[in-house]
């Protein structure tokens, strides 16, 4: 095999946000849609430096050369992150404000309120900011105060003597989160339209005020991101509930990676900053505007003009699916797939409803990864419990960023009754998957919802995701033994359909693209089509590498990272990579094979990572029935193979360009046939 050169896992998410971050360029695109898709943005490399910077920045400031992390990545890493930074703000200020002020709505600054708006902006600070602030001058008995992970706050020099005749120059203000960080102004005098002011600019201009008796120089608001992947020793704790609840208070004061200033900040007070959180120049972000763009969110809301905003849709009752019909008799005619946000994930919650309220279900076992706080589904459980039914949950209490949620959840199920267990030490427990077992005369008969996407309710209006619902024995045998295996931990008898991470789901994937690979060289036609969400596991990587160079012809969906470079000569000239970037978040995992006239499909939790592999419980399961295959294959892969809207095409130098298939005057998106295929209003199930 030729060698081939991967690309950087960090750069190429950063090329990933590149990519959402046009969206916010598109004039065709609603002008709030523009604000949400910079927002996402932001919360991204929110995200990305609480999770990915620290091992670059510890290189960095340890002098290190060598090895994956190092000064040099950092120096690299840090340029990348800076240049999105300016590109970002720079679309809010010289692209977005405009429009919006062209639609009547602007952001009032201080300078361009009239007396009678600062009078309300006055009345505003002093009735509702005032109270809650407490202003911390620093001396040795007020040291730097902790101050949370992406929070707001001001720092401020001030000239004169305090209250005790000490000239101790430095404040911080602390801004709370309950505070919101758009408020509505009646609009009065000139300014007409709809107006609103910024919480930044609210204090701003009565910063001055908190230090009576001092004159205000310099000032600067500021926000800090801190590394916040909470890690907790399994081996080494009694209660992995109880660690995970005290590492959650920790978090928002890990390591600091990023530091925010005002563009206009002084050197004296960004340089006090970075010795404070101990981090070198490039950690400085200047921004010309609001130091949090993710929080512009608010202004969606509070605007929530229908002409700035996407086309409602209504994701229709899923296609498969009769109104009233028992699922117990639809999936006794076969298998059932939901294309989801396309078709509504209702159809999974009435599949839980029908067997929680059916006396003839005995038993209910269910994964959460993420649920959400507020989850119509976990409701349903706790009613299944009330019932006498016999529930087991397997509960990930780490999953990132839902920890708290998830916790609280298992406390509540626990309390009341349900089995609840926590999966495997060391494994994160990330396949999705329901099973009911119903009576049904002398047998028992067990019914199951597999995923490829999280049980919550609210993301599944807005992912991209495929769910299964079956009752074929040997499948949902699988499922119940992938459960006694998570509860008990005893060892995994050999499962009849269902890959299982991390026990062969690599090894299979591996055996399956190796065999095309050489039935490529025996002449057949072979093909592989595989769409995911991360494609960053070495041995899947040179794999596909090896089939490719044998003569199979593969093409990869990939949303976010992917570190297998695509159309180098010689190398990778059989692999084209893709990556779709829509309304919708991509996100259902499909692996396509062929060789000759035989055809699998699977469907899985998976993506193709090196965690997802040998660190995560994940399934994969075959899609056998041809008609349904042929509709995933169609809507899950051809449709976006053809994609000549939101497409991006993977280059040879690693960058990524936007694709065009056909004619540009009718090029079409994926998403948007789809949407149109299924918004037709269809009776939906009571």
């Amino acid at each position: 095999m030729v060698p081939i050169q991967f690309l950087d896992r960090d750069h190429s998410i950063l090329a990933f946000n590149e990519r959402v971050l046009d969206w916010v360029k598109r004039p065709e695109v609603p002008l709030l849609e523009r604000l949400r898709f910079l927002c996402i943005v932001s919360s991204n490399l929110d995200e990305f430096f609480e999770v990915r910077a620290a091992p670059h920045l510890t290189a960095q400031l340890a002098g290190d050369h060598k090895g994956l992390y190092t000064a040099e990545s950092f120096k690299d890493l840090s340029a990348a992150a800076h240049d999105i930074v300016a590109r970002q703000y720079s679309l809010y200020n010289d692209d977005l404000l405009p429009e919006f002020a062209r639609e009547g709505i602007r952001i009032v600054s201080h300078g361009e309120r009239n007396s009678e708006q600062r009078r309300w902006v006055k009345a505003y600070f002093e009735r509702q900011v005032r109270p809650l602030l407490i202003p911390v001058g620093l001396d040795p008995s007020h040291p730097f105060p902790q101050v949370a992970n992406k929070s707001l706050n001001f720092i401020v020099r001030l000239s004169g003597h305090d209250a005790f005749g000490r000239e101790n120059d430095i404040a911080i203000v602390k801004v709370p989160r309950v505070l919101p960080r758009f408020i509505h102004m009646p609009a009065r005098g000139v300014n007409k339209g709809t107006l609103f002011v910024s919480l930044s600019s609210v204090i701003r201009a009565h910063l001055a005020e908190l230090f009576p008796g001092r004159v205000m120089g310099q000032f600067s608001q500021f926000r800090v991101t801190r590394h916040s992947d909470l890690a907790v020793d399994e081996d080494d704790v009694q209660n992995l509930r109880t660690a995970l609840r005290q590492g959650l208070e920790q978090r928002h004061y890990g390591q600091a990676v990023r530091l925010e200033v005002s563009a206009g900040c002084s050197e004296y007070l960004s340089g006090f900053l970075l010795k404070q959180f101990s981090l070198p120049a490039l950690a400085l972000y200047r921004v010309h505007g609001p130091v949090n763009l993710a929080r512009l969110t608010q202004l969606i809301d509070l605007v929530n003009d229908p002409k700035l905003l996407f086309p409602n849709y209504t994701a229709c009752y899923p296609t498969q699916l009769v109104a009233e019909q028992s699922f117990f008799e639809r999936l006794k005619q076969g298998d059932v797939s939901i294309h989801q946000p396309f078709e509504s994930f209702d159809g999974v919650l009435a599949f839980l409803r029908e067997a929680v309220n059916d006396p003839q279900v005995l038993a209910i076992k269910q994964t959460i990864y993420r649920t959400g706080a507020d989850s119509e589904l976990m409701l349903l459980l706790r009613e299944a419990v009330r019932r006498g039914k016999e529930v087991t949950v397997v509960v990930e209490l780490k999953a990132r960023f839902d920890e708290e949620a998830n916790i609280n959840w298992a406390e509540m199920l626990e309390s009341i009754g349900a089995q609840v267990v926590y999966g495997v030490v060391g494994l994160k427990t990330h396949a999705k998957m329901l099973l009911v077992t119903r009576r049904e005369g002398r047998r028992l008969v067990r019914y199951a919802h597999l995923s490829t996407g999280n049980y919550n309710p609210r993301t599944a209006r807005l992912y991209t995701d495929v769910s299964y619902l079956t009752a074929e024995p040997f499948l949902t045998a699988d499922v119940d033994n992938v459960f006694v295996h998570l509860a008990s931990q005893s060892r995994l008898p050999k499962l009849h359909h269902l890959l299982l991470a991390p026990f062969q789901l690599q090894r299979k994937m591996v055996e399956k693209i190796d065999a095309l690979g050489q039935a490529a060289l025996q002449g057949k036609d072979t093909r592989i089509v595989a769409k995911m969400n991360a494609l960053t596991d070495e041995d899947l990587m040179v794999a596909l590498v090896r089939a490719g160079q044998c003569g199979v012809k593969i093409d990869l969906i990939v949303r976010g990272a992917c570190m297998l470079p695509a159309q180098v000569p010689g190398v990778t000239d059989n692999i084209r990579v893709r990556s779709v970037i829509g309304r919708f978040l991509e996100h259902s995992r499909v692996f396509y094979f062929r060789s000759a006239e035989i055809e699998d499909l699977y469907l899985s939790s998976a993506d193709w990572m090196n965690r997802n592999m040998l660190r995560r419980v994940e399934l994969a399961w075959p899609v056998t029935d041809p008609t349904l295959r042929q509709r995933i294959i169609d809507e899950c892969l051809v449709a976006y193979l053809h994609d000549g809207l939101d497409a991006w095409d993977l280059q040879a130098d690693g960058t990524y360009a936007r694709a065009r298939v056909g004619d540009p005057a009718v090029s079409h998106g994926a998403q948007a046939a789809l949407m149109a295929r299924y918004s037709a209003p269809r009776q939906r199930r009571k």
